[in-house]
């Protein structure tokens, strides 16, 4: 019998009610894969960490997690009420970390948006490592162009016209 390898995470497992999103082009679709799901009308998103997030010491780049706090408010923003799906270029991102994310961790996030302008929005949230805070993040992002891609209700790609 094979030994489990060491570089592989032994929970690869999803939880429950998340879905893989396609969001962020190219670069977070190299970087992910992101997976999000609605509760209580907020969204929530999530990755496992896998060997390539890891920095030297087998934890989550935080290069990996800043990239997941870029995304998290902008995410949050396109299912918060009333608000437009538009583009949202960072303009100011302040993350404070709080703890570490290891190899085969859970790291999830939820978003919310403080405030908008006509031409800003101005967001914070929380992240988590299985259930333990790992990040806080707060941020300024431009209202850029909208977008078209997604359904109205389904801006995230989410359910694959299963809606």
């Amino acid at each position: 019998m094979n030994a489990p390898d060491p570089l592989v995470p032994a929970d690869t497992a999803v939880p429950e009610g998340f879905r893989p999103v396609r969001i962020g082009g190219l670069f977070v679709a190299h970087n992910g894969p992101l997976f999000a799901r609605i509760v209580g009308g907020r969204l929530q998103l999530g990755f496992r960490v896998e060997p390539r997030h890891t920095n030297p010491l087998g934890i989550c780049h935080g290069g990996m997690l800043a990239t997941f706090a870029d995304m998290l408010i902008p995410c949050a923003s396109m299912v918060h009420p009333g608000q437009e799906r538009r583009f949202l270029p960072t303009i100011s991102l302040q993350v404070d970390y709080m703890g570490s994310a290891p190899l085969g961790g859970w790291v999830q996030g939820e978003g919310e948006v403080l405030r908008t302008t006509r031409n800003l929005l101005f967001g914070q949230g929380m992240v988590t490592c299985n259930g333990e805070p790992a990040m806080r993040v707060s941020g300024v992002f431009k209202q850029g162009p909208l977008f078209s891609e997604g359904a109205a209700d389904d801006p995230l790609g989410m359910f694959d016209g299963a809606l």
